[in-house]
């Protein structure tokens, strides 16, 4: 039994997904939880997609209007920093942009996944990056978290 009743369902729509992955964001999400501060209520649970950028683009047309796969979409389902409690929402990540784009940040493609699960899960909870005092709020949780996970800081300058 952990500390945080959280159930965290992972499924697959696209092959290359490489199942140790289920561990990383398991430990990714509930380190987030314990560092954000939400306290879980009751039964609750987060849905955690792992795709390609084929159907991450058709989401991301359908719900953002924006025509062109992205590396991870958060669908809350839950007010922003209410209790944590019931069905939480979803997080859903495509493969092949989270895999380019770790290369061109230059880290391995675990810890862009594990960064990507923090920072879908932070905007489950409510955060957001919209205005400038946001993303520094957001960015620094994030920053703090992977620390903790041993993951440098991705905002880093070179």
């Amino acid at each position: 039994m952990t500390d945080y009743p959280l159930e965290i369902a992972i499924s697959r729509n696209a092959e290359g997904w490489p199942d140790e992955l289920d561990a990383v964001a398991e430990t990714a999400v509930r380190e987030a939880l314990k560092q954000s501060g939400a306290k879980v209520r009751g039964a609750a649970e987060i849905s955690i997609l792992l795709t390609d950028d084929a159907e991450q683009q058709v989401l991301n047309r359908e719900w953002r209007g924006k025509d062109a796969p992205t590396n991870v979409l958060s669908f809350p389902q839950i007010e922003p920093f209410d209790p944590v409690v019931g069905i939480l929402g979803d997080i859903i990540l495509a493969r092949e942009t989270l895999e380019r784009e770790a290369v061109e940040q230059g880290t391995s493609f675990e810890h862009h996944f594990t960064h990507l699960i923090v920072h879908g899960f932070l905007h489950i909870l409510g955060y957001d990056h919209i205005e400038d005092d946001e993303a520094l709020e957001m960015e620094g949780l994030e920053t703090q978290i992977l620390a903790s996970l041993g993951i440098p800081d991705p905002y880093a300058e070179d």
